[in-house]
C-alpha cells in the first residue's frame, strides 16, 4: 500500500473546491490550499477536444501556483460538463442554474475533470483526463425548483453535485464517481505515483 503522507513532499491543491479538498483528504493526504490566479478561463475550453482543455487548464492552475512555490508538488484540477456537443461551465445565477438543470433532465452528459500534477524545480510535470457519463431521470420543474433553494447548485459544473441532494435526480453513471465531483481518484493516484517513481531515479 502506497504512503501518501510523506512531509519532505510539500503537496499544494490549487484549487478553492471543498469537493476536491473533501477527495484529497479521504485519500490520506496531507496537504494546503492556495487559490490558482487564473483569469478567462473559458478561452481555455474547445470544444473539439475537452480532454485536451480540461488538461491544459488544469496544467496552468497548477503552473501557477508552481511559480511561487518551485519545490512543492502541485495538483491542479478543473471540470466541465457537456451535452449536445456544448459545453456547461459553472451558473452565473439561480436562472441559470434552473436553465442548466432542465436541460440535463431527462438525458445523458459527460462530466470531464482534467488532473494536472507539476514540482518546477524538478521539471516534474504530468497531466490526466477523466470521462464520467452520467444519466439523469426526467425531473420536474417542482423539484428543481426545491433543489435550486437550497443553494446546492452554486460553483458546481452542470448546477448540481452528486454527492448532495441531486443524487435523487441522477439514474446511473458510467465511469468514475469521484471524477463527477471534481477529482478522478485513479488518475490522481498514477501521476502521484510517477511522482514517486521519479524521485527514486534522482537517488
Amino acid at each position: 500500500m502506497l504512503r501518501w503522507n510523506k512531509p519532505e513532499i510539500p503537496l499544494i491543491l490549487a484549487s478553492r473546491s471543498p469537493r476536491r479538498k473533501m477527495i484529497l483528504e479521504n485519500m490520506g493526504l496531507t496537504f494546503r490550499v492556495e487559490a490558482p490566479e487564473i483569469e478567462n478561463e473559458e478561452i481555455y475550453i474547445k470544444i473539439d477536444n475537452i480532454e485536451e482543455s480540461v488538461q491544459k487548464l488544469a496544467h496552468a492552475k497548477a503552473h501557477s501556483i508552481a511559480a511561487r512555490f518551485s519545490s512543492s508538488l502541485i495538483l491542479g484540477s478543473d471540470t466541465v460538463v457537456v451535452i449536445d456537443k456544448q459545453v456547461i461551465c459553472k451558473p452565473a445565477n439561480r436562472e441559470d442554474a434552473k436553465l442548466m438543470l432542465q436541460r440535463l433532465s431527462g438525458k445523458m452528459h459527460t462530466v470531464y475533470s482534467g488532473v494536472a500534477l507539476v514540482c518546477a524545480e524538478l521539471h516534474f510535470s504530468k497531466t490526466a483526463a477523466a470521462c464520467t457519463d452520467v444519466f439523469f431521470r426526467s425531473v420536474s420543474e417542482w423539484e428543481i425548483d426545491d433543489y435550486l433553494a437550497l443553494n446546492e447548485y452554486a460553483d458546481k459544473a452542470g448546477a448540481y453535485a452528486i454527492q448532495g441532494r441531486a443524487m435523487t435526480f441522477i439514474d446511473k453513471i458510467n465511469g468514475c464517481f469521484y471524477n463527477v465531483m471534481g477529482l478522478p481518484v485513479a488518475e490522481t493516484i498514477e501521476m502521484y505515483n510517477a511522482y514517486i517513481e521519479s524521485l527514486k531515479g534522482r537517488q
